[in-house]
């Protein structure tokens, strides 16, 4: 099939491989605008081995529509926030409407929220690096008052990030969503406790440091995800991606790190239930 082609196509259903839990995905960004069209996303995860789902809002809207599809199925948590290139909506009606939601008994996360310096100068309306840095601050104190982890979303922005963390202190439990940064990230991270969720692009040949950091996650740091419909894994790059597709990121980590499949997905599914305080899964 051509890569051509691939784009236009979902990518077939991965053998599965099982238990595992999709700690980052965009429901409604795959498409889902109602519980029954949730219920099809998580049954077709499911035939893959893909157990649960933690779906990520990144404006108001979406943080409305995720608490709305967790509550439609007990396999959806949510995570609420605005995302980083969005900052300049956290009005002080945001904030209420966040820490209303954020009280949700399954929201599981704050996010995604952090610093994005590759977008500011590039898109249209982006917020700029010192509005992202405000609403990163603001963040992380909902966090700390809620009790619920951070998910920060990072991208070209490690010094930022970690020097905003330092400046606000950060809360007992960070997730870096997406992590794509190389070796000295890692370390940096893992010394502080913090967790690594990984998504398809481990799976780029061209994330030279990104696979040199993988090995370096101990197991009970270390989640996976899809960021669907985004960051769909090799060989579907450019392929629309949904948490089905996890098990394909799995199996190409376990090909990085030297280590089965079928144990990542047993310690990152253990690890994404003690991060998310998830009280249960189906089997």
């Amino acid at each position: 099939m051509s890569a051509q082609k691939r784009r236009g196509e979902p990518p077939p259903l991965p053998e599965p491989l099982t238990p595992l839990i999709d700690a980052h995905t965009h429901l409604d960004a795959c498409g889902a605008h109602d519980a029954a069209d949730v219920r099809a996303v998580l049954d077709r995860a499911g035939e893959a081995g893909v157990q649960a789902v933690v779906t990520i809002a990144d404006d108001l809207a979406a943080a409305r529509w995720a608490t709305e599809a967790a509550d439609a199925d007990d396999r959806v948590y949510a995570a609420v926030a605005l995302h980083p290139t969005r900052a300049d909506a956290l009005t002080d009606e945001a904030r209420t409407v966040l820490e209303r939601l954020a009280e949700h008994p399954r929201v599981v996360a704050i996010g995604e929220t952090g610093l994005d310096l590759y977008w500011p100068g590039r898109l249209e309306g982006c917020a700029e690096p010192g509005r992202q840095r405000d609403a990163f601050a603001w963040h992380i104190d909902l966090a700390k008052r809620t009790g619920k982890p951070l998910m920060i979303h990072n991208r070209d922005a490690d010094v930022e990030v970690l020097d905003v963390l330092r400046a606000e202190g950060a809360p007992q439990t960070v997730i870096f969503h997406c992590f794509s940064s190389g070796p000295e990230m890692a370390r940096v991270c893992v010394e502080q406790g913090w967790v690594l969720s990984l998504s398809g692009t481990v799976s780029f040949r061209n994330a030279r440091e990104l696979r040199e950091a993988a090995p370096l996650i101990p197991a009970d740091q270390l989640l996976v995800e899809t960021d669907a419909p985004f960051l769909t894994p090799h060989p579907y790059r450019g392929a629309p991606n949904e948490p089905y597709c996890l098990p394909y990121t799995v199996r190409a980590l376990a090909e990085v790190v030297g280590r089965p499949a079928e144990t990542i997905a047993e310690e990152t599914s253990a690890t994404a239930k003690r991060v998310y305080g998830m009280a249960s899964c189906r089997p």
